[in-house]
């Protein structure tokens, strides 16, 4: 059994990416120094400044993320307003309002802890936002009301255990700098730093904005551009080993086997089984991606196999989708080049026959619907519609509706 443990802890480290491994080992360094430091009356503010950057640093981590999808971060929120969980649906209208201010509030309270900024109000923000997702976390875990917390995004998933013990540790770093706060002392003059948190601030604001118009700037969503949809639609199975207990008929010995001896049966007697995992294998990024046709055929591989370039425009629910003269007009400009080139051109929607129907007769639309599940559609663009470019079932590029390309500019950049 302990070497099954062993084996356990060693595959969870063995599956961190260099980069992962880097973050990790850093941030142990950072911390165990932190804690030597506080030990040594004479380091006491060298201790506190380090557990004053890896908070600092953390919160901006956490704003940023959240801030580069603010639209996926509106997702989450709904997931905890929803009725199954934290049963707030009167909140679900402000969710996005509530989502871009958190991420700059988060980034900024970050930024000014950096710096050692107004150090009574933002170890207080810091500390009465760490009390809430403490409590939100522990609740959310504990009744199992939602899986994976949000608080980093799709950069880092996290379950909600993993994000209430994350904050308990982060609680334990803020209490150590209010401890310490004497040390905490501004780096620099009242003007600068009022300039600096201005400047800040509002970067922040124009840089979430900009993400919320179009798209994340850096993605960390599955269907990033390069992915291999059928590649990610397929994981890797546990390297499995299998253990046999047996009884000798003879002595009554109860003895365990990797593989059963050579007739067995003769000698022993079948007791009990079990299973070990020696290397734990690879699940699939992609998961329930499926695309189906009005008629409820499965046409998923069909799609994705095609040959050449060919177009997916992503529209998760037609009747909240933009449809303004613009949008349209760029869509069908789109698509008659589209036509004229024989380039492929499909919508995917999570949207019902009635909808399609009536979407089709209004804007006389000549590329075909085809279904696909709503969640997935989220998590694929963060834009309703949005436009995705593949080739041979690889994304080679996507845009918002406020940025759908001509048929010229995609073939300039694109068709080679």
């Amino acid at each position: 059994m302990k070497s099954g443990k062993l084996l356990t802890i060693l595959n969870i480290f063995s599956s961190l990416t260099i980069t992962q491994a880097i973050v990790l080992g850093i941030l142990a360094v950072l911390i165990l120094t932190g804690f030597i430091c506080i030990a040594i009356p004479s380091k006491k503010k060298a201790g506190v400044t380090i557990f004053r950057i890896v908070v600092g640093i953390t919160f901006i981590f956490s704003g940023f993320v959240k801030a580069d999808d603010p639209l996926g971060f509106t997702y989450k929120l709904k997931e905890y307003f929803a009725k199954d969980a934290l049963d707030f649906p009167s909140m679900d209208k402000f969710s996005f309002a509530i989502a871009f201010s958190v991420s700059i509030i988060e980034m900024t309270l970050g930024f000014m802890m950096l710096i050692g900024i107004w150090k009574r109000f933002t170890l207080t923000m810091v500390t009465l936002m760490m009390v809430f997702f403490t409590f939100l976390t522990w609740y959310t875990a504990h009744y199992n009301k939602v899986l994976e917390c949000g608080c980093f995004g799709d950069a880092i998933p996290f379950t909600s255990w993993q994000s209430f013990w994350k904050n308990v540790v982060l609680m334990v770093f803020i209490i150590i700098i209010i401890l310490g706060s004497k040390h905490v002392t501004p780096a620099f003059t009242k003007v600068a730093e009022r300039v600096m948190v201005g400047i800040f601030l509002v970067g922040s604001t124009v840089f979430s904005w900009y993400c919320y118009s179009y798209l994340p700037v850096l993605d960390f969503r599955p269907y990033k551009v390069g992915t291999d949809i059928k590649k990610d639609m397929k994981g890797v199975p546990d390297v499995e080993k299998f253990y046999y207990t047996l009884k000798n008929k003879k002595t009554g010995e109860e003895k365990e086997f990797d593989k059963f001896p050579d007739n067995y049966q003769a000698e022993w007697d079948f007791k009990s089984s079990r299973t070990e995992v020696i290397k734990k294998g690879i699940e699939a990024k992609i998961k329930d991606f499926n695309i189906t046709s009005l008629d409820g055929n499965d046409v998923t591989d069909s799609v994705l196999s095609v040959p050449g370039n060919h177009f997916l425009l992503v529209c998760m629910s037609i009747s909240e989708a933009n449809k303004d003269d613009k949008t349209i007009s760029k869509i069908n400009a789109l698509v008659a080049d589209c036509n004229k080139n024989h380039c492929g051109f499909i919508c995917i929607t999570a949207s019902g026959p009635d909808e399609i129907s009536a979407y089709e007769k209004k804007y006389n639309t000549t590329y075909k619907f085809f279904t696909t599940d709503g969640t997935v559609l989220k998590t694929m663009i963060r834009s309703n519609p949005g436009l995705i470019l593949i080739n041979s079932g690889v994304v080679k590029a996507m845009w918002h509706y406020h940025a759908i390309p001509t048929y010229a500019e995609v073939a300039e950049s694109y068709f080679h």
